[in-house]
């Protein structure tokens, strides 16, 4: 595995830590659909939640968020239906969420959560 993934694969892992502690139901992480993939799908109490993980080790590249592009929103709202589609959950509300983890050199990442990013 490569040093990228796997501190993508690390922030994945913190970031469904960090949403099981603030009381969170992970139906699906690293679901593969036709055209790419949802890094974790939750529930936040009845709301259905498709989750944008972005993990970083350095800040040379910029915050984590800023490599969620409009594009990538289109391609994981597209996502997100394929994945309702497969998995109904009638009468839920939806929702796209960004996790930015930040690897720190000593200690724990730091995570902050954008809440219903359009």
């Amino acid at each position: 595995m490569r040093a990228k993934d796997a501190v993508g694969r690390y922030g994945e892992r913190v970031a469904v830590r960090f949403l099981q502690d603030a009381g969170w139901v992970v139906l699906d992480t690293n679901w593969r659909g036709h055209r790419g993939e949802l890094d974790i799908v939750a529930l936040d109490g009845d709301v259905l939640v498709a989750i944008e993980v972005k993990t970083r080790s350095g800040v040379g590249f910029g915050h984590p968020a800023e490599a969620v592009t409009p594009q990538k929103l289109a391609r994981i709202r597209r996502l997100t239906g394929q994945w309702l589609t497969e998995h109904p959950v009638a009468g839920r509300s939806v929702r796209i969420d960004v996790i930015a983890v930040q690897v720190a050199r000593r200690g724990a990442a730091d995570v902050e959560h954008l809440v219903g990013v359009v």
